[in-house]
């Protein structure tokens, strides 16, 4: 039962990867480079879906504790890929099927038919549109081979060749591996099915394996269809290179033509489904990313944006479809579109990939941006001349922005060496007890003194949070008065409140607030004697993270007063006898102190 429901999740995976980039480019590449062609692009695009869910199914952490993590980071990315998702489905609709078929004036058709399945996507939960996309695979499948096999009845094209290669299919090899396997991990759809599945109980890499070979039928489907048309109807796009995406658009016309008028609705069908299935999955899935980040956000200016317009997609689309508008008249070629997915996401793919696999967060969006541009000119560049080398290098200059996750996932392992800087994290806590106060009992791990330190560790939990899920401030003060409580029953342990002759009062408090710390992060709380003089102590002290560093750095003075009338008083002896040895070495009551030379000599005189 549970093998089947993760089969159940194959049509919903595979259909929403059947954007217009697999949809129409299926039909481009066994056009113009053959089959072996064809294959070379399946293999990877369906390579790298099943990859997604492969390793996000293996991964320690869930899926849904991942994109909290990386949302804040990741956030603008994800929505630019999103919107570029949009613009490749909405072009290649209009451009090679809507226009052909409907003519011109065909944009209030497309129009209505985007708000039509953003309205399901509002509508229907994932798991309703998961039922939803099962019916949508049966039609679309269906129509589809209803088309084939009428195609080729109508044809008497004998088939695409095993391959035509030319120097522009060897330059597009890398860019085509490296952007299909590294795809995936940037869709919000594939981050929404892995978290959905995860929590499900079932199998994430098993559904991706469903969906990603039904993904392969569905490219493999419209490959049979343009083997069996042949490149008919190719035109010539604003670059001057021939595109051959539109020719079973262009069958179906010369076949309504001569009385077949149900090919081209057995087409308008299946095309229909998979711009349908993929835009609800789209308002679906980017609806429950911005929601999410919306209720996690403390950002002020989210405050004053109504829930509604904050985690809608629609201006996503808005923003979509004008591109894709705007380039259908000016006769791009679909190929442009695909391009940032090999040039200007590789860089956030792939810190992306490093992180989920266990690398430090070291994504900088901003250079990887830059560093993406300059990967897509090349790109640009090499396809027009064409310049195979360009082409082939393209990728390779976007994953310059990856390459500190990449070197840290798989360079050689190093030991860290601690050094005494602040701003450090720190690794002071070995396994063997910390060294303890003579004469008392031996001290355990978890606080203790290391030279003039005290250090007390502690690994904070939700109880420690607020709202946000940040330790709240006020717990870093109460560690330190607790780091300060122990410090007193190591070096005083008989003092009893019942029995003292003083109390000892905090007389100030100041704390610098560094960086915020989260829920089960290694802290470490030290604290140490600054400085005196007869009536106050100075305690310094400071709180590390073990994985950020310095948290937060501050000092308390100390005060004395006697227990009748809260009189002051100078430091008492007990305190001075159980602070003796970690009194500061320039202090007068330090056993290690050892005068100046100036004070010598200026007691001499």
């Amino acid at each position: 039962m549970t093998v089947v429901r993760n089969l159940l999740w194959a049509p919903t995976i595979g259909l929403s990867w059947l954007w217009g980039l697999g949809f129409f480019y299926s039909i481009h590449v066994t056009l113009t480079y053959g089959w072996l062609g064809f294959f070379g692009f399946a293999i990877a695009n369906v390579g790298g879906l099943w990859l997604f869910g492969y390793i996000l199914g293996r991964t320690k952490r869930p899926p849904d504790e991942i994109i909290k993590d990386i949302e804040g980071r990741y956030a603008g990315v994800f929505l630019l890929f999103q919107m570029a998702a949009l613009v490749v489905t909405i072009f290649g609709f209009v451009a090679y099927l809507w226009q052909p078929i409907v003519g011109e004036g065909s944009g209030l058709g497309v129009a209505l038919l985007l708000l039509f399945a953003c309205a399901i996507g509002h509508a229907l939960s994932l798991q309703q549109l998961k039922l939803l996309h099962i019916v949508y695979t049966v039609i679309g499948v269906a129509a589809g081979i209803v088309l084939l096999v009428g195609l080729r009845q109508a044809s008497d094209y004998p088939g695409v060749p095993l391959e035509q290669f030319d120097s522009r299919f060897y330059g597009l090899i890398m860019p085509t591996l490296v952007g299909f396997l590294l795809g995936p991990w940037l869709d919000i759809q594939h981050w929404q099915r892995a978290v959905t599945i995860k929590r499900e109980g079932g199998n994430v890499g098993l559904a991706y394996g469903a969906g990603a070979l039904l993904f392969f039928g569905f490219l493999y489907l419209n490959a049979l269809t343009a083997s069996a048309v042949g490149p008919i109807g190719s035109i010539l796009s604003i670059d001057g290179l021939p595109s051959a995406q539109g020719a079973v658009s262009a069958a179906t016309v010369l076949a309504a033509e001569n009385g077949q008028a149900y090919l081209a609705v057995a087409f308008v069908i299946w095309t229909v489904i998979a711009l349908a299935s993929t835009v609800d999955s789209f308002y679906c899935a980017t609806s429950w990313f911005l929601k999410g980040k919306h209720l996690r956000s403390n950002s002020p200016l989210l405050a004053l944006i109504p829930d509604g317009i904050a985690s809608s997609p629609l201006w996503l689309l808005i923003g979509a479809a004008w591109v894709a508008f705007t380039a259908v008249p000016a006769n791009f070629s679909l190929m442009y579109f695909m391009m940032p997915f090999a040039t200007l996401f590789i860089s956030a793919s792939a810190n992306l990939v490093c992180e989920a696999l266990g690398a430090k967060p070291k994504f900088d969006p901003v250079l990887s941006f830059m560093i993406g541009c300059g990967s897509s000119l090349i790109f640009v560049i090499g396809y027009i001349q064409p310049v195979p080398g360009f082409l082939f290098i393209a990728p390779f200059i976007g994953l310059i922005g990856a390459l500190p996750a990449i070197i840290e996932l798989v360079g050689p392992r190093t030991k860290a060496v601690p050094v005494e800087i602040v701003d450090q994290p720190i690794r002071m806590m070995t396994p063997s007890p910390l060294a303890a106060v003579s004469g008392t009992d031996e001290i355990t791990p978890s606080h203790g003194f290391d030279g003039e330190w005290f250090v007390m560790q502690l690994v904070p939990t939700y109880d420690d949070t607020n709202s946000v899920g940040n330790v709240y401030f006020a717990n870093y003060v109460r560690w330190v008065g607790k780091a300060r409580e122990l410090f007193f029953n190591v070096c005083m342990p008989d003092f009893d409140l019942a029995t003292t002759r003083f109390y000892i009062l905090t007389r100030s408090f100041t704390h610098d607030y560094r960086r915020e710390s989260k829920e089960f992060e290694q802290i470490t709380v030290r604290i140490k004697i600054a400085r005196h003089n007869r009536k106050f102590v100075t305690l310094q002290h400071e709180i590390h993270s073990a994985t950020q560093g310095l948290l937060g750095h501050g000092e308390q003075s100390l005060m004395f007063v006697d227990r009748e009338h809260y009189n002051p008083l100078d430091i008492p002896g007990e305190v001075i006898k159980g602070f003796l040895a970690y009194w500061p070495k320039d202090s007068r009551l330090s056993p290690n102190h050892r005068p100046k030379i100036e004070e010598v000599a200026k007691r001499q005189a």
